[in-house]
């Protein structure tokens, strides 16, 4: 029987030296906070004042609320914090971003507007800025049931906040919605004699919101979601039995939508909710028959109308 013979391995300490660890040398610059000179609060002409700086790719667990099942959830959010800066700064101080959050995170983090308006503004302050702002992006899972067996699973969608406060203008507050729709070909409906090709369509949805907008009686992921899914030609299930397929499947042939009658129909349920000053609305459609994609979109803002 043969004898195993193990490798001799230098001690840890050792292998670091061999890979280039050196001792450390001599140490003359202070340790304490207070003692160290403090760059970024550097006060003097730097050229040029900054639209924003701040830290982005923030990954945090988050709780949110929906309208839809599961009414509670712990979700992913990618967080952007910034501020301007003053000519006379000569930048920011990083950590006090993530401090921030994480006091926020210590007492429930839940994402609402009334929760990062709170956290905005105590940015400010505590930045010492004229404004502040965060936009946080997360995964939204919500029950479907599939429309004649109703098997139920999960789907989701992309949703975003973006809110930012300014000492002098005040809130900013936009969401959005990415989503997934089907939608079927007018023209080759029309001009074929036996079915039409379709696809899955994306929508991405961006809306400004108003001061009025009460997130207790309305869900805004839901409004917006909704007014993508009902002007599609149908839904997206995660679940189908061949009797829902059927149903899906005549359902799209019986509502035939270009990109251009998507977002038009997207943006008319938009322009009716009293709280959406402006919006945003795009359609991409992954073409079945077609390596390239077909796009649309449309930006209005209501606040551009003259009264009457």
């Amino acid at each position: 029987m043969n004898e195993t013979v193990k490798k001799q391995l230098p001690d840890k300490q050792e292998r670091h030296k061999l890979f280039g660890t050196v001792e450390p040398g001599p140490k003359t610059k202070p340790i304490e906070k207070e003692q160290m000179k403090d760059l970024q609060n550097t006060r003097k002409d730097f050229l040029f004042e900054l639209d924003a700086v701040g830290i982005s790719n923030v990954k945090h667990p988050v709780m949110i609320n929906s309208s839809l099942t599961p009414e509670t959830q712990t979700t992913i959010g990618t967080f952007y914090f910034a501020s301007s800066i003053s000519q006379d700064s000569k930048g920011t101080n990083m950590s006090r971003f993530t401090e921030q959050l994480q006091t926020y995170y210590e007492n429930g983090l839940v994402l609402d507007l009334k929760t990062l308006k709170s956290f905005v503004y105590e940015l400010r302050q505590r930045l010492e800025q004229k404004d502040a702002e965060v936009t946080v992006s997360f995964p939204w899972f919500f029950e479907r049931k599939a429309p004649y067996s109703e098997k139920a699973g999960l789907n989701h969608a992309d949703a975003w906040i973006k809110v930012h406060y300014d000492q002098d203008e005040g809130y900013d507050i936009r969401v959005g919605v990415k989503g997934k729709i089907t939608t079927l070909c007018p023209c080759s409906k029309e001009i074929s004699e036996y079915s039409a090709h379709n696809q899955r369509g994306n929508i991405e949805m961006e809306v400004l919101l108003n001061e009025d907008f009460d997130e207790d009686k309305l869900d805004w992921k839901f409004i917006l979601l909704e007014a993508a899914e009902s002007n599609a030609s149908a839904r997206i299930h995660p679940v189908l039995k061949r009797p829902d397929e059927k149903m899906v499947t005549e359902q799209a042939y019986e509502n035939p939508r270009f990109v251009e009658d998507m977002v038009r129909l997207v943006a008319s349920d938009l322009y009716e909710i009293d709280e959406v000053e402006r919006f945003f609305v795009k359609c991409i459609n992954e073409e079945s028959i077609h390596l390239h994609d077909a796009v649309a979109s449309i930006t209005y803002d209501k606040r551009d109308e003259q009264s009457v």
